[in-house]
């Protein structure tokens, strides 16, 4: 059996192993053959080439995210056909997705969920400030590098706001996107705006927070049902640890009307960075009982439970309470002193200490355990870690029991007892059966495959630590076929044990072996070790944004090569560092469109100036300084003057330079010029 060739689109793109798979394509690990960089490469299945409907949708996705020219967004290379079907170059991750992340680790720090969700929402004010709505934010579409820089992915379903339905791709009552994540009005097929994707990102805020999203359902018309007519349950019921500020962000994004949202992503990332930085923000808390009579006693002879001030609590219209408003009671004449008053007076004060008396005699006696008793929660349906944390806010024990359950997710409770409601003496248990974890995978049978075969079969059962070794062999049938492998076939073990497969190869013939994330230095020893002629290794520095300095982004060739064949090994320099732009003089979009193209992000803070100074919406300081080296992706701040207005004179020396966020409150109260903040992190 002879080793196949690498498949190589249009003569330029060689793929290697598959590293995702959706409901539309696959994706790969390719080679760029003419830029000698490592691809990501989206390749649409051969049933759905056919479709004129998905090969429209599939290049929108290509021309919509080729447009993005944001550190934040994974970029688009190249489009193109490939033996009757379509496929996409895309930038290579190294890293994993979100959804990766929190099926490894379940519910995520506040502190890091709020990061991660301030980076996606600088994405997508970018991606909304160029016109396009992604309309499929969701765990999946979220790429992390080892470094922790977020990207976001997949404008698959994206359109350009505003557009125009004339493709029927996206004609009222067709429903696109992931029924787990959809904004309500994208559940009902009605017009979405960037206010949808905020919604979204409430939904994947909500599950790094809570480790499962809002709702769930056996089908995703259920689901979808749930986000038009339900509301979230508030996630200080579920987990008493979550900051009352994040809660009152994510519920915000949650609201079922798009209006009662946060505007844009670049108003959600302001709060979140109020939040990180212990600053107020501006999502209102949910109150969690209703304010009465504040602090004045009820009124004597007034309307029953009236009281000089009253606090009257009102419903947001998505049940979400905000702060009170207060209303004064109406005039009163207070009522003469008679005789009978004090007759009154004096029975009422007896009636209270007879129910005293009878008080204390309850805390003595067989009351004490209904004062020391508590609700038991509901629980069913929730994660283990979620459940737990529950349990112990309410005063009592858990006791966990994990029971194998295939018709349930793992980690998830499916049964508890006592019931939900029933009542436990404070500090009693609550036991929970929680689904045990999934079956180990089983190791893949390769023997006889190609070493290419073989790794993607491993890769593909859930194994990503691959070793190949080479042994010669005279046996032309053999050559390029897996030999042996430990551990053997058919055995379940943990998904981070080491594969090894020894590969056959002709006495002239050199396997390369895997060295990706190595040093150079320990990456040469490996190919030392596979007889490869020390003198033919050659160090190759290559600057990468997600593979860090000092690590092989990957070889060249990848497979096998002759005893006097050079291997050149591909070494990160890190990301690429560029000088500054000079900005000062420049109007704010023109700087914006400057520090864009240099591949930074722009912050944008606003100072006063007085009425008729030229320097109005202009640069008049910019940080770091022009000419300056700066890494790509990091931002670049400008400060725009405003013109003062009339009425704010007295004010006008205010400056707005402590943070963007800051600056877009303080520029909104000028009659003259509202500057939006585009602050990128």
């Amino acid at each position: 059996m002879a080793e196949s060739e690498p498949v190589v689109l249009n003569g330029r793109y060689e793929l290697h192993s598959r590293i995702a798979r959706g409901g539309m394509a696959e994706v790969y690990l390719a080679r760029d053959q003419l830029l000698d960089r490592p691809v990501a490469v989206k390749v649409l299945f051969p049933e759905f080439a056919a479709d004129p409907s998905f090969v429209e949708r599939f290049r929108r996705e290509a021309q919509a995210a080729a447009n993005l020219n944001d550190p934040g967004v994974v970029g688009v290379y190249d489009w193109g056909s490939h033996s009757g079907t379509y496929f996409i170059v895309m930038e290579y991750v190294r890293g994993r997705s979100l959804a990766d992340v929190l099926k490894a680790e379940g519910s995520l720090h506040p502190d890091r969920a709020a990061d991660i969700a301030m980076d996606i929402a600088a994405a997508l004010s970018f991606a909304h400030r160029s016109g396009v709505v992604h309309r499929d934010i969701k765990p999946g579409n979220v790429l992390i590098s080892p470094q922790g820089q977020v990207k976001v992915a997949d404008f698959g379903i994206a359109r350009a706001i505003g557009g125009g339905n004339t493709d029927n791709l996206t004609q009222a009552g067709s429903v696109m996107g992931t029924a787990t994540y959809f904004s309500p009005e994208q559940a009902q097929g009605l017009t979405v705006d960037p206010r949808s994707d905020l919604y979204s990102l409430g939904v994947v805020l909500y599950q790094m927070l809570l480790g499962r999203p809002p709702f769930s359902g056996d089908s995703p018309l259920s689901i979808a049902y749930q986000h038009v007519q339900q509301s979230p349950t508030p996630l200080r019921q579920i987990n008493a640890g979550i900051p009352e500020p994040l809660e009152a962000i994510t519920l915000k994004l949650l609201a079922k009307n798009p209006a009662n949202r946060y505007a844009t992503a670049e108003e959600l990332r302001a709060d979140l960075r109020r939040f990180r930085a212990g600053q107020p923000v501006r999502a209102e808390p949910i109150l969690r009982a209703p304010l009465v009579g504040v602090g004045v006693a009820a009124i004597p002879g007034g309307p029953s439970g009236m009281a000089a001030t009253t606090a009257v609590p009102y419903a947001h219209p998505d049940r979400t309470q905000v702060a009170p408003t207060y209303q004064s009671a109406p005039t009163y004449e207070a009522p003469r002193r008679t005789g009978l008053f004090i007759v009154l007076l004096v029975g009422l004060l007896a009636v209270l200490g007879v129910l005293l008396v009878l008080f204390g005699n309850a805390l003595r006696g067989g009351g004490a355990s209904k004062v020391d008793s508590v609700a038991v929660p509901a629980l069913l349906t929730l994660t283990r870690e979620a459940a737990v944390s529950l349990i112990n806010a309410s005063g009592l024990e858990p006791v966990v029991q994990v029971v194998p359950n295939t018709a349930i997710d793992p980690n998830i409770v499916f049964d508890q007892s006592p019931p939900p409601k029933a009542t436990q003496p404070r500090g009693g248990t609550v036991t929970i059966k929680v689904s045990a974890p999934a079956e180990l995978p089983i190791v893949p049978e390769v023997v006889g495959l190609t070493q290419q075969q073989a790794t993607l079969a491993l890769r593909q059962a859930g194994f990503t630590s691959i070793t190949v070794n080479s042994q010669t062999t005279n046996d032309d049938s053999k050559k390029g076929l897996v030999l042996s492998q430990s551990p053997e076939a058919g055995v379940r073990i943990q998904k981070e044990v080491r594969m090894t497969i020894v590969v056959a190869a002709a006495p002239d013939e050199r396997l390369i072996p895997l060295v990706a994330g190595r040093t150079f230095e320990e990456a040469k020893a490996e190919l030392i070790n596979a007889n490869i002629n020390p003198d033919r290794i050659k160090n190759i520095p290559q600057s990468s944004s997600t593979v860090p300095a000092g690590q092989v982004i990957a070889t060249d060739p990848i497979g096998r090569v002759g005893p006097n064949s050079d291997v050149r090994v591909l070494v990160s320099t890190g990301p690429t560092r560029n000088d500054v732009p000079s900005l000062l003089n420049q109007t704010q979009s023109a700087a914006e469109s400057t520090i864009l193209n240099a591949g930074f992000r722009p912050d944008v803070k606003t100072e006063q100036v007085p009425n008729g100074d030229s320097r109005a919406g202009h640069v008049i300081r910019q940080s770091p300084d022009p000419n300056e080296k700066l890494e790509q992706g990091k931002t670049i701040t400008i400060t725009v003057g405003v013109p003062s207005s009339p009425t704010s004179s007295s004010s006008s020396s205010t400056s707005s330079s402590t943070s963007s966020s800051t600056s877009s409150s303080t520029s909104s109260t000028s009659s003259s010029s509202t500057t939006t903040s585009t602050t990128a992190k």
